[in-house]
């Protein structure tokens, strides 16, 4: 069968009727299930056993923010299978179900018990089904079905990001745009004007407007300018419902800030200034600063100063410090009160980055006067010259003047000047100065060769004002005399070979001169004149500062003579010409033919070898010692005696040397301890096979019985005796050494160094008496006495 059923919404009531073909008005307002019947000829209806559903429904709606007393009615479930006989249970269930909405099982009512935020939940979804409360099955199938929640006017409009800080140019066209701002409305935009929003602005008029619709922020008026007024505050405020009387409303604050443009020049505060500037001031020092005012701000204040012209602009300068945008004069010449007493200077600020929309505004730049009064100061005494140089020669007696410096007062005073060196050093010490004329003189002899120039500070100061000093440096140049007579350069090796030829050139000799070039560059070389004329050598000057020794004869003989003495006077070309004599020594050699050195005497080729006489006594000293070395080693090898003989019956020399590790106390073949044990084994007395004896043995015969008696000790003492007593002792001495232990313990020996070869009878039951400590090493014997009984 087929089912139809139609819905309709009422806005007031806001619930949801559910209305379906009906055959008459009693079934008004509900749903019914029409069964599939099929009629027979006589009237009769037959029913199938399988029903369809008869109820559907689209969805409920609810009003948010319900303050009533009562559960809030939201609408009815009805089945065509309830008859109204209670027979039918209405079951609710899915979001809110139970809690936010009940449901009245046997009508199907629904209620809502709490009151409902649309904008924290806009619709539930629940599920509604219909079954037999006495068998508890589903009449019905599950259906699902929305409750929609209502929206009101409940929220007001909010600007999330305000409050607001922006700028804008000044003087800008009217009409710019500064902001855009935005409200948000939490209600229904789609359900009636709840969030229509319009703005409006509550403060900042006729300064700024703004558009109701979108929300911009515009000037309103023209040029306006920051100089006048920086900042504004402007609220705006947004109107939900269309702004109809009745509709919520927010709002928010905009700061608004005019940025700065350089429309404003730059000024002097005055047309004409006055500096007073010291004649003192040193060169390069700031001496003034100027500045000119600016209204606008950062780098559209920013300027430069110039000087323009003026009879000062060669005597001072002006640089601009860019922290604080003023002008800086320095000092760029000294100046001096007695020649020029005042300056003028015409300066210029202008600004270095310049608006061109503004430039109607301008000139961007201003000019003043300034006049620069020199002061006069009492200054220092001022000298004739920045430095001087004098010169004195190296003989000058103590005493002897150098040189005069000047200095006078520059003020108008004309004060009277003192002069003195500043002993700083130990060079002001070698002269003095007249503290009234300034004349400087010796105090020390000077030495030219040792120092040739003097570096002295000479001060001056007014006799008034002392405290008032200037400085002159003052070199002093020592002159030179000839005081040095010349000599050799180095000393010459002069080498002569046997085989020379006459008239050869054996040595070029120069000479050199302490003094300067002019006493000593001329050097005269000739022979001694007061001796005999040389029959072996002679010498030639070469004119140019060195000379030639010569040979005068053929053939030389080292075995004759190997050593030879030249005489040299050297005179230099000074005024007066001094001289000085020195000796050449000529030493004989064998050479070969193309006259390479073969050899010297001795000891000339050993000091060409560079050894030196120490150095040959050392070499000496140890061939010495050597060649004793070796006699003494040949010497003892031949005096070597043949090795010892050692007799195996010799007790007291029983020394087995062996490189195997012993086996312990059982190892009784390395070593035989018997003869310590019983000295009666070695009673005999023995005598060293080395040397032969001088006297006669006298055999020494002992009783069994006294042997049997004598223990280890007493065995010792006697061998002791017999070596100190023995007249065959050799020439050297002979070291016997002997151990004694001492006395038998009473508890016996422990040692199983007989035990190897011989079986003890002693009973070690008397080691379980010892007490705990010795409790294994009783049962260790216990064990062996019973396996030797066994």
């Amino acid at each position: 069968m087929r089912i139809t059923s139609t819905s309709c919404i009422c806005p007031v009531l806001v619930c949801l009727c559910f209305v379906q073909r009906c055959y008459g008005a009693a079934h008004h307002g509900s749903i019914k299930v029409t069964r599939n019947q099929t009629k027979h000829a006589e009237g009769e209806t037959e029913v199938h056993h399988r029903p369809k559903r008869g109820w559907v429904w689209n969805q409920f709606f609810v009003l948010e923010e319900h303050m009533g007393p009562d559960p809030q009615y939201v609408g009815k479930l009805h089945s065509n299978s309830d008859k109204g006989d209670g027979s039918v249970k209405y079951i609710l269930t899915g979001e809110g179900a139970g809690t936010i909405f009940i449901i009245d099982d046997t009508t199907g009512d629904i209620h809502s018990t709490k009151s409902l935020d649309r904008e924290q939940k806009t619709h539930y979804v629940l599920h509604a089904q219909a079954i037999d409360r006495r068998t508890n099955k589903p009449l019905e199938p599950e259906s699902e079905f929305i409750i929609k929640v209502q929206d009101i006017n409940d929220n007001a409009p909010k600007f999330t990001d305000g409050p607001y800080i922006v700028t804008v140019p000044e003087m800008s066209e009217m009409g710019t745009s500064v902001l855009q701002v935005t409200a948000t409305d939490a209600d229904d935009p789609t359900y009636g004007n709840s969030a229509r929003v319009v703005y409006s602005i509550l403060q900042g008029q006729p300064y700024f407007s703004v558009d109701p619709k979108t929300g911009v922020i515009r000037t309103a008026l023209h040029n306006m300018d920051r100089e006048a007024r920086e900042h504004y505050s402007v609220v705006i405020q947004a109107k939900d419902m269309a702004g109809q009387v009745g509709g919520l409303s927010g709002s928010t604050t905009v700061n608004i800030t005019l940025t700065d443009v350089n429309d404003n020049p730059p000024r002097f505060p005055q047309k004409h200034y006055q500096l007073y500037v010291p004649e003192s001031a040193q060169v390069g020092s700031a001496v003034g600063k100027i500045k000119a005012n600016d209204a606008d701000t950062g780098s559209n204040a920013d300027m430069k100063y110039t000087i323009i012209n003026g009879d000062g602009s060669g005597v001072f300068s002006i640089s601009t410090d860019k922290e604080t945008r003023e002008g800086i004069l320095s000092l760029k010449k000294p100046l001096n009160y007695e020649k020029k007493k005042s300056y003028t200077l015409n300066i210029e600020g202008a600004n270095t980055h310049l608006d061109f929309r503004f430039s109607h505004l301008g000139p961007f730049k201003d000019v003043t006067m300034l006049k620069i009064i020199v002061g006069d100061v009492d200054e220092p005494p001022l000298f004739t010259m920045p430095s001087y140089v004098m010169e004195v020669y190296e003989n000058a007696k103590i005493g002897t003047t150098v040189g005069t410096v000047t200095a006078q007062d520059p003020d108008t005073a004309n004060s009277l000047v003192r002069y003195f060196i500043d002993h700083n050093t130990e060079e002001d010490r070698y002269f003095t100065i007249d503290a009234s004329t300034g004349t400087i003189k010796t105090a020390k002899i000077f030495d030219r060769e040792e120092t040739p120039w003097y570096n002295i500070t000479v001060a001056a100061s007014e006799i008034d004002n002392p405290g008032l000093v200037s400085h002159v440096p003052v070199g002093v140049r020592i002159l030179d005399i000839n005081d040095n007579p010349p000599e050799l350069a180095r000393e010459y090796d002069v080498v002569v070979c046997e085989n020379a030829k006459p008239g050869q050139v054996i040595q070029t000799i120069t000479a050199t001169d302490k003094d300067n070039s002019a006493n000593g560059a001329r050097f005269h070389f000739s022979l001694d004149e007061g001796l005999s004329l040389n029959p072996n050598f002679t010498l030639r000057d070469n004119e140019d500062n060195t000379a030639s020794i010569l040979t005068r004869r053929r053939r030389y003989s080292r075995t004759t003579q190997d050593i030879y003495y030249l005489p040299v006077l050297i005179s230099d070309g000074g005024v007066p010409p001094l001289s000085s004599s020195s000796t050449l020594t000529i030493r004989v050699c064998a050479c070969e033919r193309d006259g390479r050195v073969r050899t010297c005497h001795a000891e000339a080729f050993l000091s060409s070898a560079g050894l030196s006489t120490g150095a040959l006594i050392a070499i000496l000293l140890c061939v010495v010692i050597l060649l004793a070395i070796v006699v003494l080693f040949i010497t003892l090898r031949r005096s070597k005696k043949e090795p010892l003989i050692i007799s195996e019956e010799d007790v007291r020399e029983n020394v087995v040397t062996y490189d195997d590790e012993g086996g312990g106390e059982e190892d009784t073949e390395a070593f035989d301890i018997t003869a310590l044990r019983n000295p009666s084994a070695a009673e005999e007395l023995k005598y060293r096979r080395d040397v032969r004896p001088e006297v006669k043995p006298v055999p020494r015969h002992h009783p069994s019985s006294s042997l049997d008696s004598i223990d280890v000790q007493e065995f010792i003492k006697q061998r002791l005796a017999e070596a100190d007593l023995d007249p065959s002792v050799p020439p050297y001495d002979s070291l016997q050494t002997y151990a004694y232990e001492g006395h038998r313990s009473e508890a016996g020996s422990i040692s199983s160094l007989d035990s190897a070869t011989t079986h003890s009878d002693q009973d070690y039951n008397y080691l379980g008496d010892w007490g705990p400590e010795f409790k294994k090493l009783a049962e260790l014997y216990g064990e062996i006495e019973s396996e030797r009984t066994t």
